[in-house]
């Protein structure tokens, strides 16, 4: 559904992303991590279209990016961005139905199947009981779910997360991406989200992509890329990677300690 093609990018001189190919099916949850600066949020932009792409290719359902109209982008993926921009005078319904714009007619109408999505994505990101608040009166926490909202009344088939779980306490966080994974399986969407949780991504995603300085270092599954020399090389610390007790996945926390990895 989504293929990323030898894209690179170039700030000036500065080469921010080299010659990146990964794809996301539909139905997958694909996290993307790394350290700091590593260029996740460059890569997130440059798929959305927001920014230029040097070289390469970016292709959604087998048609280019780079050929579709802003319109057209908007039909195929959403965007939940890591900083908020969220008009704080609308309320939580209002800012809620700007994502079915795409879908709208020339006149901008709503109907009842666009009033139909967004209660959808209200009661799924518990924001329903908030929906005649003022944007501006909530916390951080809840605008990021506002911003979820937005993307899933944007009924697009591709969804793109960078850092979905900024703001968020322990609760909303996890059930966050609890929602994100049951939304890939039951609605079939592909999913790239950037995490900076490594054991979020060992425990939700299908595959997990290791970007570093710009290019991919791994692909996979999470055992084959969460692993201790890979992570203890990557984020310059000794790290230590165990079976998780309950799942088996891959438990990620530096050397001799007992804190996540984030």
């Amino acid at each position: 559904m989504l293929r990323i093609d030898d894209l690179s990018i170039n700030y000036g001189e500065r080469v921010v992303l080299e010659h990146v190919t990964f794809g996301v099916e539909s139905g997958q949850v694909v996290a993307l991590v790394g350290p700091n600066g590593a260029g996740k949020s460059t890569l997130i932009r440059a798929v959305s279209g927001v920014t230029p792409i040097k070289s390469g290719e970016v292709r959604i359902d087998g048609r280019l990016l780079s050929r579709l109209s802003t319109m057209e982008r908007a039909r195929y993926l959403a965007v939940v961005p890591q900083a908020r921009s969220l008009p704080p005078a609308f309320t939580v319904y209002e800012s809620v139905l700007l994502g079915r714009t795409p879908h709208l007619g020339w006149l901008g109408r709503t109907g009842p199947h666009d009033h139909k999505r967004v209660k959808y994505a209200l009661e799924h990101t518990q924001m329903l009981s908030l929906a005649e608040r003022y944007v501006g009166e909530l916390s951080g926490g809840e605008q990021q779910r506002v911003l979820l909202a937005r993307a899933l009344a944007q009924d697009t088939p591709v969804l793109l997360l960078d850092e979905p779980t900024t703001h968020l306490d322990l609760q909303h966080r996890e059930n966050l991406i609890r929602l994100i994974r049951d939304l890939a399986l039951r609605k079939d969407l592909a999913i790239l989200m950037v995490l900076h949780d490594l054991n979020l991504a060992g425990l939700y995603a299908d595959r997990v992509a290791l970007l570093v300085s710009g290019q991919l270092q791994a692909i996979g599954n999470a055992s084959e890329v969460l692993t201790e020399a890979q992570l203890s090389r990557v984020y310059q610390m000794p790290v230590r990677v165990i079976p998780h007790p309950d799942y088996g996945t891959p438990l990620v926390l530096p050397d001799g300690g007992g804190k996540n990895l984030s």
